[in-house]
């Protein structure tokens, strides 16, 4: 008498193991966005989750657009990881946090090249159009830093 199986084998383990490379993965993009986070607010004159925190809405534009932007590199280092778990996993940590490296200064080259008063911007009470600039900028860099990882 044959049995026939509606699932493979190795489903179980296989099953296993993708929950846990999806945790793996989601908890090293979960760093990898706390350090894109304030990378960006390091950089940006004045204190960023300050000034989203009182609603400024020229601070949450910025803020908004850079945690995008880091968001495309870091899934973008997350996807080209090589297939092996762990080394997917740090190669994801390496290029992931190349990319934030890279990203920070792309923009502030930009925001210097442009004369733009970036904290200045972020103060003010009342919509800039110029921070619609910045946050172009953030998810312009963004996309070319993630495209340079894949």
């Amino acid at each position: 008498m044959t049995t026939i199986r509606a699932l493979p084998a190795t489903f179980g383990s296989d099953l296993v193991h993708g929950v846990g490379a999806i945790l793996l993965y989601g908890i090293v993009g979960l760093l990898l966005m706390f350090a894109g986070f304030y990378a960006i607010d390091w950089t940006t004159p004045g204190k960023l989750s300050a000034l989203v925190h009182r609603g400024l809405p020229n601070a949450v534009i910025v803020t908004a657009s850079g945690l995008l932007s880091m968001a495309f590199i870091i899934v973008v280092a997350i996807f080209n990881s090589a297939s092996d778990l762990t080394a997917g996993l740090i190669t994801a940590l390496i290029y992931g946090l190349l990319g934030i490296i890279v990203q920070v200064i792309a923009v502030r080259l930009l925001e210097w090249a442009t004369r733009i008063d970036v904290g200045k911007t972020i103060e003010q009470e009342k919509f800039q159009p110029v921070s619609v600039v910045v946050a172009a900028a953030h998810v312009a860099l963004g996309l070319v830093v993630a495209v340079a990882i894949s």
